[in-house]
């Protein structure tokens, strides 16, 4: 994999060649402040107003004081401006959406850290919401510090203009969604995207989904794309309309679900599994899917989970906590 083929997975690479097939979707150009603001080491701070607060009006002066979350107050002051600009901009594109979004990097969607959120999803309404989930994923993370980590040339990395992506928040039911693997535009294997779970229509309907995604692939992104090797993710809603959903590298910053990046790029143990009878062409794509519940696995999102007091800390979500553990740390100085 080169630099330039992640370059031509960048949303907005893709985006205007295939929007007709995919979630309606809006590109914003991410500003410098607020790129040094995601990666800052300090907790979360939106200095912009947004929406009205829906608690209670606090007792105090003191509670009344918007509070920022930060290690470093000057450059929460500093950045203030541009954030307050930039979360009218957002707001704007989140409300032409239909007042949902799901948000995304260049290459990466925050689904490590959905976990944080108030919702314990990925639905967003405000910039507040969007910048919770980008300060706590160690995928955005990777976006902006090492998006070209598996590449084989050693040229010096391309300029990257950094983009928050807006995607209209769609209810997409997991067992409908697929990963599909693409070696010198030939369709070589699809699988099931959510494979820690079973899903009974998929077994049973698999052959009719891969004559679907077939379709589709030939149809629309066959000799389309960039490259010739790369990774697609479709859904299949209950219609069974056939949505385009996104594009990731052919190589090991992708993960290979159901398959291996070694059978992968060999092309070994990848032949269709369907029966002569079946209405498939010969050089039909290997078909993954979770054949049993025995099979079963913990979600790999888990291992991204922090205990709840750790949450409720870094999101403000209970006052009381806060204090006691800045309390204890004053404590802890006083006794050094």
């Amino acid at each position: 994999m080169k630099k330039e083929h992640v370059l031509h997975r960048q949303f907005s690479a893709w985006y205007p060649l295939f929007g007709s097939l995919t979630i309606k979707s809006i590109i914003l150009p991410l500003p410098q402040n607020e790129k040094d603001y995601l990666l800052h080491d300090g907790t979360l701070v939106v200095s912009g107003r947004e929406d009205p607060p829906t608690h209670s009006q606090p007792n105090s002066d003191d509670e009344a004081e918007e509070i920022q979350w930060s290690d470093d107050e000057n450059m929460a002051t500093l950045m203030a401006p541009e954030l307050r600009e930039f979360t009218t901009k957002v707001q704007e594109a989140i409300n032409s959406l239909g007042s949902s979004a799901f948000p995304k990097f260049n290459w990466s969607a925050p689904r490590d850290a959905y976990w944080i959120a108030m919702n314990s999803s990925l639905k967003c309404k405000t910039l507040r919401d969007i910048f919770l989930l980008f300060k706590s994923s160690d995928f955005i993370t990777r976006d902006f510090i090492q998006p070209f980590i598996h590449c084989i040339d050693d040229s010096p990395d391309p300029c990257i203009e950094y983009e928050l992506v807006l995607r209209k928040w769609c209810e997409l039911i997991p067992g409908a969604e697929f990963q599909c693997f693409v070696k010198e535009n030939k369709l070589i294997g699809i699988s099931q995207r959510d494979y820690t779970q079973y899903y009974d229509d998929i077994s049973k309907q698999k052959e009719e989904i891969c004559r679907c995604i077939q379709d589709f692939f030939k149809k629309h992104t066959q000799y389309k794309f960039l490259d010739e090797d790369f990774v697609f993710d479709i859904y299949r809603d209950s219609r069974r309309k056939v949505w385009l959903i996104d594009f990731n590298p052919f190589g090991e910053v992708t993960d290979s679900l159901l398959f291996t990046w070694e059978e992968s790029i060999s092309g070994r143990n990848l032949k269709g599994d369907f029966s002569e009878g079946d209405a498939l062409e010969q050089d039909s794509p290997a078909f993954r899917c979770t054949n049993s519940e025995v099979t079963v696995q913990p979600s790999p999102s888990l291992s991204y989970r922090l205990p709840k007091d750790f949450v409720d800390l870094s999101t403000g979500e209970n006052a009381h906590k806060l204090k006691d553990f800045l309390k204890l740390k004053r404590n802890q100085q006083d006794d050094d």
